[in-house]
């Protein structure tokens, strides 16, 4: 008997692979067809994917892949919050903490942001005195949303004015110090373990920042986020003022639980009620909806065609608005430490390429920088536009009419290309994009824009097999600097030299 998923596999690289302009020309209709629109919080967003290569053959085949994979039952499997990551033994419940999943999950997580609002609004009362100014400290997951969605959302005004520092490079932790005053500062340690080297580094030298400028309590400043509360305890932080969240909430989906305390101190809580509304909105959309109208599985039909039908080994994001100016980064570790595996989750090596490197910019800026090779590189590179209907600013219109006017000709240009005689101006052209647009950049939205990039990864990695939810691949190095700092190793040549010449050898 053949095997289901090799046979699915086989169907989708036999089938005749159209060009863009071609699949265009035998569907004029193509944009209805290949688009869709999902009802949020307050708006809509827009999906286009008519500009990449799908077709209802290469359709109706990877939903066979889907079936072939138990898409339906490990779609079920998460929002169950039954274990689906099995090499740690774990559920991943982050969208409990945005009310779908397992009923006592969410009251868990409801309890926690319960206790959350009752701390975040107590400081915005001043019942911790006169507070202006956060600086949280985490790394990966505990610092990029955060700062991706105080970047993105309170941009004209904070209620509290939020710093995010990750880098153990003391050069952001001064950088933080310089634009707040320490009289009037809350540090908040984020990490899940409450033993992570650089954060846990960060945070002493926080500590002694507060102390040497005159704060007489500097962990009476400290809010700790972490599922392990008994590490912060015996840390110093006092109990009422550490936000817990559970332990089957992985760290680069935690944004969701207390780890996004800091944009609910600079946007006010209800702002980030609407945060998680807007990424409810996508899980029921995804949890209820079956074939081709579920808009993150077929998000990852299209990854799934770049990367294994045609060899790409990367994907761009561009957003065509400054407040998404940190989506790439996000999404580079939301999709690269989920999918970065080579073995499925059940221990067998990959038969194929996994996920893509994930890469981008801001638009207009990345015209000038990266498009040349877009355009007219060697390599093919899905590209996906994110832009928002509605302006950011209040100048004059046509700064957002010119913006989103090269954010959609970008697209049909690398859609329809240009020849000429000189080949130096000649573009090929058939070089495939995918559009969302959003009606305006809101919590509820940017909430929304979020979940649906996790569950497109998570149905990527049901097309491959693999289990998104662990991420071994960044112990090793860490292991290896731990070696270094305790100075009981040796080394290869190079590191050894390296080591000499930094003036780090024993």
């Amino acid at each position: 008997m053949t095997d289901p998923v090799n046979a699915a596999w086989s169907a989708l690289k036999s089938l005749p692979k159209p060009t863009l302009a071609g699949l265009f020309a035998a569907d004029p209709g193509r944009f209805e067809t290949w688009s869709a629109r999902l009802d949020i919080p307050d708006g809509s967003i827009l999906f286009d994917w008519s500009k990449t290569h799908l077709d209802q053959p290469h359709g109706d085949a990877f939903l066979a892949l889907a079936d072939a994979m138990g898409f339906a039952e490990r779609r079920a499997a998460l929002f169950a919050g039954d274990v689906v990551n099995p090499t740690e033994g774990r559920a991943a419940e982050h969208t409990a903490q945005r009310g779908v999943g397992n009923e006592a999950s969410v009251e868990a997580a409801f309890a926690f942001h319960a206790r959350m609002q009752v701390l975040v609004e107590a400081i915005h009362q001043g019942a911790l005195g006169d507070v202006r100014h956060l600086i949280h400290i985490g790394i990966g997951g505990s610092a990029l949303g955060p700062a991706l969605a105080v970047d993105a959302l309170a941009r004209d005004g904070a209620v509290i004015d939020v710093h995010v520092v990750s880098n153990i490079d003391g050069c952001a932790l001064e950088a933080a110090f310089a634009a707040c005053d320490p009289a009037a500062t809350l540090i908040a340690v984020a990490s899940k373990t409450f033993t992570t080297t650089e954060t846990m580094t960060n945070a002493a030298s926080a500590l002694s920042w507060l102390s040497a400028n005159g704060v007489d309590d500097p962990y009476g400043r400290v809010v700790a986020l972490t599922a392990y509360p008994e590490k912060a305890i015996e840390w110093g932080v006092d109990e009422t003022r550490i936000l817990p969240f559970g332990e089957s909430v992985g760290g680069r989906y935690s944004l969701w639980s207390s780890i996004g305390c800091p944009v609910a101190m600079a946007l006010g809580w209800q702002d980030f009620v609407a945060f998680l509304e807007g990424a409810a909105a996508v899980d029921l959309h995804f949890r209820d909806t079956d074939g081709l109208d579920n808009l993150p599985l077929r998000a990852a039909f299209a990854d799934q065609y770049y990367t294994r039908l045609k060899g790409c080994q990367t994907r761009a994001v561009f957003a065509y608005d400054e407040r998404l100016a940190l989506l790439p980064d996000y999404l580079q570790q939301l999709e690269m430490e989920s999918n970065g595996k080579s073995v499925t989750a059940d221990g067998a090596p990959l038969d194929g390429p996994s996920a893509p490197i994930t890469w981008g910019g801001v638009g207009t800026d990345a015209q000038h920088a990266v498009f040349q090779l877009l355009h007219q590189g060697t390599n093919l590179v899905p590209v996906d536009f994110i832009a928002a209907i509605a302006a950011g600013d209040a100048l004059d219109p046509a700064h957002h009419r010119i913006l989103l006017s090269n954010c959609f000709a970008q697209g049909a240009a690398l859609m329809a290309g240009k020849e000429s005689d000189d080949l130096a101006r000649s573009y090929p052209g058939n070089r495939p994009s995918a559009t969302i647009l959003i009606d305006e950049l809101t919590p509820a939205a940017l909430g929304a824009l979020i979940a649906f990039h996790e569950h497109r990864t998570f149905a990527n990695a049901v097309l491959l097999g693999i289990n998104p939810f662990d991420q071994f691949g960044v112990e090793l190095g860490k292991d290896i600097a731990r070696q270094i700092e305790q100075g009981n190793a040796t080394f290869d040549p190079s590191t050894e030299a390296l080591l000499a010449a930094a003036g780090l050898s024993a």
